[in-house]
């Protein structure tokens, strides 16, 4: 397996210029008036589309503008690279009017004195499209107007290419996915090196070449640009030898994805509290979506809760891969200090947007996708059912006492599999209560009648554990389903939910 970001959006921004008031102490710094800001900021453009030009004439490469923004720009970039067999550098510059946040002047209506407005507007936006020595294939998007937001969109699998030529390490990479590594503990320990990377660094000088004009743009008032990350997708790549063992177990995968995971499982992958019940609490106020997509290379699910996804993938044949993406880090806690006192206590804090917090967000982004692979892991076999059916479904007998079958099919005992196969319990199993709270869900009873029915679920309990379905944590109270216990109680299921169409389909 192989696991780290994919995908990353980064954005550079002069914070401090997105403040009204901050940008007329620019100007008084400049001693410049208001009035005469239009004549400033197209001044500034001027300068920097000029910059822009020239620096694609440095690498003798071309200018170009597209109208329509149906045309891909990755597509056109890939063609020239191609086209021309350029393998570093730049490949192209690219413009186009896009959408952005900038300042106009306005005129208070009761008042008549001019100020400045950040609004809505467009704007010529240049894409720089590399074969970057360190990140590989990438772009940089700079906005042309106050206040020159700058964004970077790179992907860590190109990344890993790159350090794997440079120590010499043969693979075979297809698109944005590494499908075989010669030494695969070095490639995981490049890809977890890149996590820690000090970001601030690299693209500042990117920032250089391409926008010389920042340094007096940022110079009246001390300005740096500030770093963050505005979304980051985390892919962990389960690598098949060959294509046909993937091809054979995806469709029991999305099958599983989409008929077992419920809105709390989805939401216990992505970090979040759900309540001992299993069902999302009554005072969440998001949207939580499965939905499945065929694309031309395959199948994907996607789970999201509130604009983070959990999504699977078979990619290129030979990977399964489970991903990431945060577009809102504010669902999620990091341990930190507080902005307001750097030096003081720390505690759970919201993750931010800041390349600062880039380790917690690939450390929760890695967890989800773990859990999302274990409660996936339930569909992983290939005994008939017959065979497990004939196992649970007949008494056993152990230490000399006999027990039970169990009937999938009753309701009884399809609510207790059920029960503790929540994908909530996958990592620290479950307890009498979480099963009470399941099977007699807000049910007000006496002392007694509570103490007789978590006896009840007790010797439930008991009884799947006979079946060797579920097992003890030793030196607690906690249970959890066994590997073995997983997979039947997951197919047992999954077969009393079909309907007659479906079996009759697969009969044929």
């Amino acid at each position: 397996m192989l696991e780290g970001f994919d995908r990353l959006w980064l954005r550079g921004t002069l914070r401090e210029l997105y403040c009204p008031h901050v940008m007329e102490s620019y100007l008084n710094a400049q001693r410049i008036l208001l009035k005469d800001f239009g004549e400033l900021v197209e001044r500034t453009t001027r300068s920097v589309r000029a910059a822009a030009t020239a620096f694609a004439e440095s690498w003798n490469r071309p200018v170009q503008y597209l109208a329509s923004p149906q045309r891909s720009k990755e597509g056109v970039a890939r063609e020239l690279a191609q086209r021309d067999g350029i393998s570093e550098g730049l490949i192209v510059v690219l413009s186009a009017v896009e959408p952005c946040q900038a300042f106009s002047l306005k005129k208070d209506a009761q008042s008549g004195h001019l100020g400045l407005e950040l609004r809505a507007r467009k704007c010529l936006h240049y894409y720089f499209y590399f074969e970057h020595e360190e990140f590989g294939f990438m772009h940089v998007r700079l906005q042309s107007w106050f206040p020159f937001q700058v964004d970077f969109c790179l992907n860590g699998r190109h990344w890993l290419a790159r350090q794997l030529q440079k120590e010499g390490i043969a693979f075979v990479q297809r698109e944005n996915a590494v499908v075989w590594v010669e030494n695969l503990a070095r490639a995981q320990e490049l890809l977890a090196a890149q996590v820690k990377l000090r970001w601030e660094q690299p693209l500042a000088a990117l920032v250089r070449q391409i926008h010389p004009c920042a340094t007096e743009i940022c110079r009246p008032l001390q300005l740096q640009y500030f770093w963050s990350v505005t979304q980051s997708e985390y892919a962990s790549d389960v690598l098949f030898h060959q294509p046909e063992p993937l091809a054979q177990i995806y469709p029991k995968l999305v099958h599983h994805a989409l008929r077992s995971f419920g809105s709390g499982d989805v939401m216990r992958f992505l970090g979040r509290q759900v309540p001992a019940h299993g069902q999302v609490s009554g005072h969440f106020e998001g949207e939580v979506i499965s939905d499945l997509k065929r694309r031309p290379e395959g199948i994907r699910v996607k789970h999201s809760v509130n604009g983070n996804t959990v999504k699977l993938y078979d990619k290129q044949g030979t990977v399964l891969r489970v991903e990431t993406t945060i577009v809102r880090p504010r669902e999620f806690r990091v341990w930190r200090s507080s902005e307001a006192s750097p030096q003081g206590p720390k505690g759970w804090r919201i993750l931010r947007r800041s390349v600062a917090d880039m380790v917690r967000r690939a450390e929760v982004s890695r967890k989800s996708n773990h859990r999302y692979l274990t409660a996936l892991a339930a569909t992983h076999a290939t005994v008939p059912l017959a065979d497990w059916a004939r196992e649970v479904c007949a008494p056993v007998r152990r230490r000399g006492r006999r027990h039970r079958a169990l009937n999938p099919l009753a309701p009884s005992d399809a609510a207790l599999l059920e029960a503790v196969n929540q994908g909530e319990f996958v990592i620290n199993g479950f307890r009498n209560a979480h099963i009470r709270a399941r099977l007699c869900p807000a049910t007000a009873m006496s002392s007694k009648a509570e103490r007789a029915l978590a006896a009840k679920i007790r010797r439930q309990i008991q009884l799947l554990r006979m079946h060797g379905l579920v097992q003890k944590v030793h030196r607690t109270h906690r249970y959890m389903v066994t590997e073995k216990g997983r997979a039947v109680i997951t197919a047992l299921l999954s077969a009393r939910q079909a309907d007659t169409s479906q079996l009759t389909k697969i009969a044929a």
